[in-house]
């Protein structure tokens, strides 16, 4: 999954780099995965509301 990190200046955009599979579960991380939470707490707010 990760390679040998050849930029000069490691980066955030150069790890992102290192392949689809890292991003896909930078991507995940950051954005798939708080929306069900979010999700979650709303549905039982609204729930709770009735």
């Amino acid at each position: 999954m990760f390679s040998e990190f050849t930029d000069i200046v490691p980066s955030f955009f150069g790890w992102l780099n290192q392949g689809p599979m890292t991003l896909t579960l930078f991507l995940h991380g950051a954005i798939v995965l708080p929306m069900f939470f979010i999700y979650k707490q709303e549905k039982k707010r609204l729930e709770s509301e009735k």
